[in-house]
């Protein structure tokens, strides 16, 4: 008899089918208008060979190997107990953190762990860490850090990006040009941090398509906007961007076409923008003919661009994927800019917004709810580093560095504790990151299958999965709470985070402070009952926990019509302000300016990137590499399911390249190839696809590192994993975001002996 549950994960709400304890299938949320194919590799993930059974400890670090012995990733594992676990890794910690202090505990752990806003891992692990003394976490995040440090300063806050963005119900009624930057690719739309019951990106584009709205996908990939939207296409050389926008300015400025009155009533630095556009500060007029050189885009599209986006109801959206790049804050300020300068801003469906090709939920109708969520503990030792310089706070212990106006110092971090996320595959330049690793003394990991991280740990607790206890999903961009239902019992000896983290506390002597003396089922009544009771505040009715679990899901219908961003202060500029230093649109900062970057100036402007098609570095490595987001699984979650491995060549990554390209390198479908460049290598399975711009290659991220030498830097991924390719240097030094989409590679087909991928089966265990 199979037995249905409700359940969520980041790609939606679902229903489990269990069958004699196992997960035989998932059925999608009822109503939902798009439910992802990833729901059917659930099963395969939960019950992979590849599940932690017992806690693990590296056999080196056993026998006292530290700092300096073998690397990590190339020794066997010794099975523990698990008091024996607890012991160690509480006596790591005291050890560490009454030593050196509780900032050489790094218990960043950026992660995409489980929808559950409880048995959240990074949310448990850093409140134990709090609990205990102190800790040094992580600040911003991957998908949009530079956008995110930059956005304050010049629009006063960061909705523009995490939303409430322009709603898609607006654009389908009243814009009638749509610029997408980095295009709206549907795949991003199956996805939602907290789980979602509905999945309506896809629709929305559809019906802005059918209401007339003329749809441009600027981006290096035709693929980046389905065929059914009927997009024009305008490939663009990756990394110009902002070149674009700012040849669109000029023709604004010179034509006459730029609001000069909006400019005037809601912005500040117009005239120092304008002054750079036309060449006047600087001697180089940023002419179409200029952003033609650069972007590969005629002069004359350029020129026609910005003339249709000043005749008409038009609304620019930018991917989050722009800003992960070299001087990654220039095309989102040069976004603002453009759309301050046509004064289209605070009109229903137009001006602008990022993300709305990021996520499920942005643009879509919905009434902002309190989420649910496990609250947090004052962190005492109030040490943090932006999250894409974990590499360099390994290697410059005490080093200086800036980020955002401040002059900083990296921790001197001797334990890394990991849990809910996988920096070997969110972080860039792989191979510098395992030469860091190597400096720490102790590595933690909570995880429930042996995956790259795990096997480049010392003492490894296995973890549970959703599915194997109850929860609460819930997304800030969703109207949903979803109630997410134990649907199997828990594989082997793998425990729940709060459950073992609390016997970590007790051995540390904060057990109470930690789990406020509440199990989990009270934890679950108690943070439901918070975000109720904020809701009620806000006029929500919600219903009780017990009203709630029986259901499986509350659902908070959307308002009749939506705000519209900006449009109190388009209004009334001085009536209602922007929370900036003018009130104002900032096109010039002050405060920015007043740092003293050469990397990140007060206006935005054009930095020749270092690593893009206009490079001498081209000469070397002639393809400009994007790592997109997989459409086979979430990350590196669910690699190890049928859907990721049908989606493989000879087991290896695909990498799409043009047939020109391919061709003129010898290649065909399905050739391995070696892709490298001066950081690392990895093999790939040739796929040709004429919608890329020539010149650009794509490998989509989330293939597990597999080593053909376990332990070595700089050994070859034998699998594709796009990271060991990617640069490590941050954005500027005010965003210090990551730059991963500034990559040159090279290809040569792979004539030899194709190497085994193993890491999907789990690592040697010692006796």
């Amino acid at each position: 008899m199979t037995e249905l549950t409700p359940h969520a994960a980041h790609w939606g709400a679902f229903i489990a089918e269990v069958a004699d304890g196992r997960l035989v299938g998932t059925r999608p949320f009822p109503g939902d208008p798009a439910p992802p194919a990833l729901l059917s590799a659930i099963p395969d993930a939960v019950h992979a060979p590849t599940r932690i059974d017992r806690p693990h400890v590296r056999r080196g670090w056993l026998n006292g190997d530290r700092r300096g012995g073998t690397p990590r990733g190339g020794e066997p594992f010794v099975p523990l107990d698990w008091d024996t676990a607890i012991r160690l890794v509480a006596g790591e910690v005291a050890r560490v953190r009454d030593t050196h202090g509780p900032a050489s505990l790094f218990g960043g752990s950026y992660g995409w762990s489980s929808a559950g806003r409880f048995h959240h891992a990074r949310t448990q692990l850093q409140r134990l860490l709090a609990a205990a003394g102190g800790f040094t976490g992580q600040l911003t995040n991957y998908s949009y850090a530079a956008g995110m440090t930059l956005m304050p300063h010049v629009v006063g806050g960061n909705a523009v990006i995490e939303g409430p963005v322009v709603e898609w119900r607006d654009i389908v009624g009243h814009a009638r040009l749509m610029l997408c930057f980095g295009g709206i690719l549907l795949r991003n739309g199956q996805i939602t941090a907290g789980g979602a019951g509905r999945h309506e990106m896809g629709g929305w584009l559809a019906r802005a398509a059918a209401a007339g709205v003329r749809l441009v996908n600027i981006s290096p990939v035709r693929g980046d906007m389905p065929d059914s939207a009927g997009a024009e296409w305008l490939p663009i050389r990756p990394g110009t961007d902002t070149a674009l926008m700012l040849g669109m300015t000029h023709v604004l400025f010179t034509e006459g076409l730029a609001d000069l009155g909006f400019l005037d009533r809601c912005a500040v630095g117009a005239d120092r923008l304008r002054a750079y556009v036309l060449g006047e500060t600087d001697g180089v007029a940023k002419s179409p003919a200029w952003a033609a050189a650069e972007t590969g885009i005629p002069a004359e599209r350029i020129a026609a661009l910005a003339r249709d986006c000043a005749a008409q109801p038009t609304m620019l959206t930018a991917a989050w994927s722009l800003q992960r790049a070299e001087r990654g804050e220039q095309p989102f300020w040069m976004l603002v800019t453009l759309a301050a300068s046509l004064g289209q801003i605070g009109r229903r469906g137009c001006g602008f917004g990022f993300g709305h090709a990021s996520m499920n939920g942005m643009g879509t109708p919905r009434t902002e709810i309190p989420s649910v969520g496990l609250p947090g503990l004052p962190n005492p030792a109030q040490s943090w580093i932006p999250v894409a310089r974990l590499t360099e706070m390994l290697e410059r212990p005490g080093g200086a560095y800036d980020y955002n106006g401040r002059h900083l110092a990296y921790p001197d971090a001797r334990l890394v504790w990991w849990a809910g996320g996988n920096p070997f595959h969110h972080h860039q330049d792989l191979n510098r990151l395992l030469r860091a690793w190597a400096r720490l003394e102790t590595v933690v990991v909570s995880e429930p299958w042996w995956n790259s991280l795990a096997r480049h740990a010392d003492i490894v607790l296995p973890a549970t999965t959703s599915l194997e206890r109850d929860d609460i999903g819930s997304a800030g961009r969703d109207r949903f709470i979803l109630a997410m239902k134990r649907a199997l019992p828990r594989h082997a000896q793998a425990r729940d985070e709060f459950d073992y983290m609390a016997d970590v506390a007790d051995a540390l002597g904060v057990r109470d402070r930690f789990t406020q003396q509440r199990d989990a089922a009270t934890w679950l009544r108690v943070i439901y009952g918070r975000a109720r009771d904020a809701a009620s505040r806000l006029g929500i009715d919600l219903p009780d926990f017990d009203a709630f679990w029986r259901a499986g899901s509350v659902e908070v219908p959307p308002p009749a019509q939506g705000s519209v961003p900006f449009a109190d202060f388009v209004r009334a500029p001085h009536a209602a302000p922007l929370n900036t230093p003018s009130g104002r649109i900032e096109l010039f900062s002050r405060t920015i300016a007043d740092f003293g970057y050469d990397d990140c100036p007060g206006h935005p402007v054009w930095f020749a990137p270092r690593e893009y098609l206009g490079a001498k570095l081209a000469a070397r490595f002639p393809l400009h590499l994007l790592s997109s987001q997989p459409a086979t699984r979430l990350h590196s979650q669910l690699d190890q399911a049928r859907v990721s491995q049908a989606s493989k060549l000879h087991g290896r990554e695909p990498i799409r390249l043009h047939p020109a390209d391919a061709e003129a390198r010898g290649l065909k479908a399905g050739d391995v190839v070696r892709v490298f460049n001066d950081r690392g290598a990895c093999l790939a399975g040739v796929v040709p696809d004429d919608g890329l711009l020539r010149g650009v290659a794509v490998i989509s991220t989330g293939a597990w590192l597999d080593p053909e030498r376990p332990g070595v830097p700089g050994s070859l991924c034998v699998h594709g994993n796009v990271n060991v390719l990617t640069q490590d240097v941050g954005t500027s030094r005010l965003g210090q975001g990551p730059s991963a989409q500034s990559c040159l590679v090279e290809v040569v087909r792979w004539d030899g002996a194709l190497p085994e991928v193993t890491v999907h089966r789990p690592p040697e265990i010692a006796a």
